[in-house]
């Protein structure tokens, strides 16, 4: 009377099965597809357009380091690179925590 009687379903048609999996996948495609150009593929640009920045680094470039020093390119490294930040003083600082070059001119 307050409970309906349960009823056994048919299965499902076996090659409906493969088409209904393939749709269900399709939405976790399309959001790793999405993903790739929105967030991963703008992050691998800005690291290889910083690798060649700091590459490209010459003795009396300015730079501005991660640290919000500015300074002048005084000698260059492997590794370090010693920036002169005033006459007379120079810092040691690695070359990836250069963030930007500056034109020339720009410390005074």
């Amino acid at each position: 009377m307050f409970i309906s009687s349960a009823f056994a379903q048919a299965a499902p048609a076996a090659g409906g099965d493969l088409q209904s999996s393939l749709m269900g996948m399709l939405p976790l495609v399309l959001m790793f597809v999405v993903l790739y150009f929105v967030m991963i593929r703008p992050q691998m640009k800005k690291a290889k357009e910083h690798k060649a920045m700091v590459e490209a680094l010459a003795k009396g470039d300015e730079i501005v380091s991660a640290g919000g020093m500015l300074g002048k390119v005084s000698k260059l490294g492997d590794i370090y690179i010693g920036l002169e930040v005033a006459n007379g003083v120079e810092v040691q600082i690695q070359r990836s925590a250069v963030v930007q070059v500056l034109p020339k001119g720009s410390i005074k």
